[in-house]
């Protein structure tokens, strides 16, 4: 359980490490460079060629091709000109281009996909709760059968040690210990595989639903376009 707790936090590490760690902004006409928690909205900030975008925000001057994938999965990079919308952690991948920041910090596109995977990992799918409440009936019938065996052994004159022996055999036998633990990994490792290879589950419920996907429709690069 772990490992697999482990595997997810390794996921969301991934997406937390596309965002640089700095930005270069205009400060009175002069290039700053700072911080990206210290970006403000309405900062003015740069981008060059082949660069990471630091923050959300609008284009003010200049032109380029943003390389997307990182957020959309679209292959292709899309022409931004001024008025345009930019995000954070995608690519620019050939002009120069002066924005402004109108998205920071926790308000930004992938912050948001990175809560949407932490949020995604933190619900209980249908199947879940229908273990749990199998597991609510189910663990304290068992406790009671062990009790009743340990009474019986010990009043038809069996030993202490031979009564409790047998109990415990009840409980290692009967408790459904994988009931319990497998349906909520199971959960957890299928969000953390799907955030590796770009698969992101809105909630576990969603994540269930997938296993009764038939077909699935993609334009040429793969993205999908349309949809639940």
């Amino acid at each position: 359980e772990a490992r697999s707790k482990g595997k997810t936090t390794d996921a969301l590490k991934a997406l937390m490490k596309l965002a640089p760690k700095t930005a270069v902004i205009l400060v009175d006409g002069d290039e700053k460079t700072v911080p990206i928690d210290e970006v403000g909205v309405g900062d003015r900030f740069i981008v060059r060629p082949g660069g990471s975008i630091p923050v959300d925000g609008i284009v003010i001057e200049g032109e380029s091709a943003v390389n997307e994938s990182a957020l959309t999965g679209e292959s292709i990079p899309v022409e931004k000109q001024v008025g345009d919308r930019v995000s954070a952690a995608t690519i620019n991948t050939s002009g120069y281009m002066v924005c402004q920041a109108d998205k920071v910090g926790e308000d930004t596109t992938l912050a948001g996909i990175i809560r949407m995977v932490s949020d995604a990992a933190a619900t209980k799918a249908p199947i879940a709760k229908i273990a749990d409440r199998v597991s609510g009936v189910f663990v304290p019938v068992v406790i009671g059968i062990a009790f009743v065996t340990f009474a019986v052994w010990n009043l038809v004159g069996q030993s202490l040690g031979y009564s409790i022996a047998r109990a415990v055999s009840v409980l290692v036998i009967s408790c459904p210990c994988a009931l319990g633990l497998a349906t909520p990994v199971a959960i957890m490792v299928g969000n953390g595989v799907g955030a590796k290879n770009g698969i992101l589950y809105k909630t576990s419920a969603a994540q269930e639903l997938t296993g009764k996907v038939k077909i699935v429709a993609l334009d040429k690069t793969g993205t999908i376009t349309t949809g639940i």
